[in-house]
């Protein structure tokens, strides 16, 4: 059997493949469908300051080889999740860490050090794909001077393992990586959702409420694989990547393109095993092709054999 086991920030993951934010609630609604143990962590829904009841319908739509969701970040606040949820993940056998949302620095800052206190949290995932109500709505995550400033604010309030979660809905998502890195961060999320919309051709109107909403799935997977190789290329801290992941081969690409681990996200909706199955797939992988540690393969692409997309526009 391969290594699988790795570190980041002195947290032990027992493998690569962890569940990403919002499809696995908050670790205790899957407890009958799948063993968490078998997996390197669980990432809890988006937390808030105060609870959130989120967009109305219609929120979720189901797309070729995708998923359009405009939850809203709905969730039931720090203060609950402490009392009603967090008991339980105390009691589970992996990495738990609690992802953070907000609308301002200081209720970033507030959540994270409420949660800072507390045991059975070994980090957190920052979602900056949130919009700053100070500046007119202005997404967080596409100013990356926001996302230093962030960074920069957090790390001073924490010792445990902080990741901040990239959008890929910017220009280039390397100058975000290395903004986190610079501040402190110790590793980053890539990508959260793209931004995408249906429409009802019937009644000419968009079919979420909130027009446009994030896109995910299958679907997504070549962009996202493409901007963990970018980020990948330009920071040296651990790359985590997301985006259409439901097999094996797939974490594999992402592992391969300099991916330290995966998050599994909405496959997780079709089955919520998946992530058991590729963490299995890659255990087989590395028997198969005699690899002793899944480390020799994070980064391990020869990008010499492939054409640039460059060399295809000339």
């Amino acid at each position: 059997m391969a290594r699988t086991s790795f570190q980041i920030a002195g947290v032990s993951f027992k493998n690569r493949v962890l569940v990403a934010s919002g499809t696995y609630g908050y670790g205790d609604d899957c407890l009958p469908l799948a063993d968490v143990a078998k997996i390197g962590g669980l990432v809890t829904k988006s937390l808030s300051l105060k609870p959130r009841a989120g967009n109305p319908p219609v929120r979720i739509v189901e797309t070729p080889s995708g998923m359009l969701n405009s939850i809203g970040l709905a969730n039931i606040g720090v203060h609950r999740f402490i009392a009603e949820k967090l008991p339980f993940l105390r009691t589970v056998d992996t990495v738990v860490l609690a992802n953070i949302a907000a609308s301002t620095v200081d209720e970033y800052c507030e959540v994270l050090s409420i949660l800072d206190t507390q045991d059975g949290i070994d980090g957190y995932e920052i979602n900056v794909s949130c919009p700053n109500v100070r500046e007119g709505g202005l997404n967080f995550g596409s100013n990356c001077p926001a996302v230093a400033d962030i960074t920069r604010r957090l790390r001073k309030l924490t010792k445990k393992l902080l990741i901040v979660k990239l959008t890929p809905n910017v220009t280039h998502i390397a100058e975000f990586a290395r903004a986190v890195e610079t501040e402190g961060g110790d590793a980053v999320s890539v990508i959260n959702t793209l931004i995408g919309m249906a429409v009802n051709i019937e009644t000419r109107k968009p079919v979420l409420s909130t027009v446009t909403g994030g896109l995910s799935g299958p679907a997504i997977k070549p962009l996202a694989l493409a901007k963990v190789y970018e980020c990948a290329r330009a920071v040296k801290i651990p790359v985590i990547g997301i985006g259409g992941i439901s097999t094996a081969g797939d974490a594999l690409e992402f592992i391969i393109a300099g991916a330290s681990a995966v998050q599994i996200g909405t496959a997780n909706f079709i089955d919520p095993a998946t992530a058991i199955h590729v963490a299995e797939g890659i255990d087989r992988y590395c028997d198969d092709h005699r690899i002793e540690d899944v480390a020799t393969l994070v980064g391990s692409l020869d990008a010499s054999a492939g054409v640039s997309v460059i060399d295809t526009w000339l």
